[in-house]
């Protein structure tokens, strides 16, 4: 395992661990645990509270190279100032499969924050993907006229005024000599010599090496193929090389071409990291062998200290692969399936978030008074207390209160509050997993388990939130298998099933993508999932939907009954979802909900709903009746009237 090492230094009046004593501490958890370190990445005097950490930022951008597995940090919090940002940098960091390791943290404190980390980085995962969605929606309508999307432009070519793509008189004639030379047999190595003799250098103005003449000569652009996704456009940009010599080139690219390199075993032993030996407390690393008599290829994790120094006496020098993994699979799955486990999970995680918001709470404060000194001023003004400067404190006052607002969106943007529900709905989607892939596994361990120990008669599981540890004998690790987990199926556990079935369509913001393959497929599979009281109210809104409504389209969407106005979402929609204590009734219009909500003061407002709670027939009622003034909002069409 190949590592970095991170050191940071708030300041020298500090007293704290200094950079030496850090890499000193790092340096001997990476010697215990056979771990090569590759460099050091050093901020002297500077705080986590900024993202401008020179050798911080260089870590994280060195990632990218696939050169190291691991980074190591004295304290987790030398990586980063808060959860926010930890989980944002974290999330970067293993989309190139490096992970953050504490040399004095074994167990981090706090563990349940792990989860909420995991948490946050699935929000990320979302918003980024929502936004990637949006921009792939632009750069489809530029690719349908073979317009320039964007990026450095490709070698040989420039951009007109009109974004298309148009012959590079200096360049173009380089590329066709790059293919030219090729085919008569030069190699890239000699091509590249040549062309930087001659001063060439790519669109950014660098030398060019061996990955350009790679990606040059298989671009097929310079045949006059256009292509973004799955549009291909034959002759949609000018050509610059003929396609007869394209195709003799790329067969000699084909005949020249080395064999990948094979992906790293220890990518696929899932415990790395998370696995100690119980008896020298170091780490076991996973490893392979094959069989002298059979040939059969062996996967297993070994404790470090039997490898190179011998160290270890302990009974389980190595353990299986597979057994232990599943072992701790079908554990963490038995903890999902509890509901008592994502009551405690969703309480102590809430708990979390409001510990660790200290600007928000101050807002929201300052905002009370703010608002309690317009009230207190407008109370003056209808006692007929009026004169110039009761009307320059009210204006300030509202002033005021516009500002604090400001600061808390901003501050809610920064760091995005997620609620019970959000949080319940997470844990137990996890229901769901297909545990059998690989990535699935994964996803469950890296956000659950906090280390697994191997002790000679049992391992300990120690799970992330307090006092969750599970001892498993070794007899019931090798009998563990895959059979026994896995995600029910609405006929098998409804009542596990309603938990997240169930939620309002104000977590949509943050985990929509994941509602799409929850299983309802009809309304009756939907119905069927409730209890009897979530069934007599849900089917009684859906009969009153359907009755009077008859030419709205009636859908499953997002796991809930919908009523769409128009042909998509966006043209206006009602829905209706079941909660434990409530039923919700969903509108796409924002304002209008707010409306409502002035005239239910019995009816907590979420996101885009409504709540209801059950046998609250008068707010019931009202909100049946208000439906027609909604749809009359949207016309015929179902686009927005206003």
């Amino acid at each position: 395992m190949k590592a970095v090492i991170y050191a940071r230094y708030s300041s020298d009046n500090q007293r704290e661990e200094s950079i030496e004593g850090q890499l000193r501490e790092c340096t001997a958890y990476c010697v215990k645990n056979d771990i090569t370190i590759l460099r050091t990445y050093i901020d002297r005097a500077l705080s986590a509270k900024t993202d401008n950490r020179p050798d911080f930022q260089r870590m994280v951008k060195d990632s990218a190279k696939g050169l190291f597995d691991v980074v190591i940090v004295w304290k987790l919090d030398r990586f980063a100032r808060n959860r926010y940002d930890s989980a944002h940098y974290k999330a970067q960091l293993r989309k190139y499969g490096v992970k953050v390791l504490s040399a004095t943290e074994n167990i981090s404190e706090g563990p349940e924050g792990i989860i909420l980390e995991s948490m946050l980085e699935g929000m990320a995962e979302y918003y980024s993907a929502e936004l990637s969605e949006k921009v792939i929606r632009g750069h489809t309508e530029n690719a349908l006229k073979c317009k320039y999307n964007g990026g450095t432009p490709t070698f040989g070519y420039v951009i007109d005024k009109d974004m298309q793509y148009q012959l590079d008189p200096r360049t173009a004639p380089v590329v066709l000599e790059i293919f030219t030379r090729y085919d008569q047999g030069a190699t890239m190595k000699e091509i590249m010599e040549e062309m930087r003799q001659k001063g060439v250098t790519t669109v950014r103005g660098k030398k060019i090496d061996l990955n350009f003449m790679a990606r040059l000569l298989k671009n097929r652009k310079y045949i006059g193929e256009y292509s973004y996704r799955e549009i291909v456009t034959p002759g949609g940009i000018p050509a610059i090389v003929p396609q007869d010599l394209f195709d003799r080139v790329q067969k000699r690219l084909a005949a020249n071409r080395k064999a990948p390199a094979r992906h790293k075993a220890e990518d696929d032993y899932l415990l790395t990291t998370k696995l100690f030996c119980g008896t020298c407390g170091a780490m076991m690393v996973g490893e392979s062998g094959t069989s002298a008599s059979k040939g059969r290829k062996y996967h297993y994790y070994r404790c470090v200290n039997t490898k190179k120094q011998k160290s270890c006496n302990a009974k389980h020098k190595s353990i299986r692969k597979t057994p232990i993994e599943n072992a701790v699979v079908n554990a963490v799955m038995a903890k999902v399936m509890d509901d008592n486990f994502v009551e405690y999970i969703a309480d102590t995680v809430m708990d979390i978030q409001t510990r660790e918001s200290s600007v928000l709470p101050a807002l929201r404060h300052q905002l009370e008074e703010t608002e309690r000194g317009i009230t207190n001023m407008l109370n003056a003004i209808q006692m007929g207390v009026i004169n110039a400067s009761t009307k320059q404190r009210l204006d300030e006052l509202e002033d005021r209160k516009a500002d604090i607002e400001l600061q808390i969106i901003q501050e809610e943007m920064k760091h995005p509050m997620l609620t019970r529900e959000d949080v319940t709905y997470w844990i137990c989607r996890f229901r769901t997993l297909d545990v059998s892939k690989l990535e699935e596994r994964r996803r469950l361990i890296d956000s659950f388990v906090n280390s697994v120990t191997v002790f000679d008669d049992y391992i300990l599981i120690t799970f992330n939130y307090k006092e969750g540890e599970e001892r498993l004998d070794f007899t019931d690790i090798e009998s563990s298998d895959l059979q026994s987990v896995g995600g029910p199926t609405l006929s098998e556990k409804p009542s596990e099933m309603a938990v997240f079935l169930h939620l309002s369509l104000n977590f949509i913001g943050i985990y929509g993508p994941w509602r799409y393959n929850m299983g309802v497929a009809s309304v009756s599979e939907y119905v069927a999932s409730l209890n009897e009281e979530q069934q007599r109210h849900t089917c009684a809104f859906i009969e009153f939907m359907n009755a009077e409504y008859p030419q709205l389209t009636n859908k499953i969407s997002f796991s809930m009954p919908m009523w769409l106005v128009g042909k998509k979402m966006n043209e206006g929609y009602v829905a209706v979802s079941a909660a434990k204590n409530h039923f919700s009734i969903h509108f796409s219009d924002e304002e209008f909900l707010n409306h409502l909500a002035e005239r239910l003061p019995n009816c907590k407002k979420g996101k885009r709903c409504i709540n209801i709670k059950y046998g609250d027939e008068q707010s019931l009622r009202a909100v049946e009746e208000s439906i027609r003034d909604f749809l009359k909002i949207y016309g015929s069409e179902g686009s927005s009237s206003r």
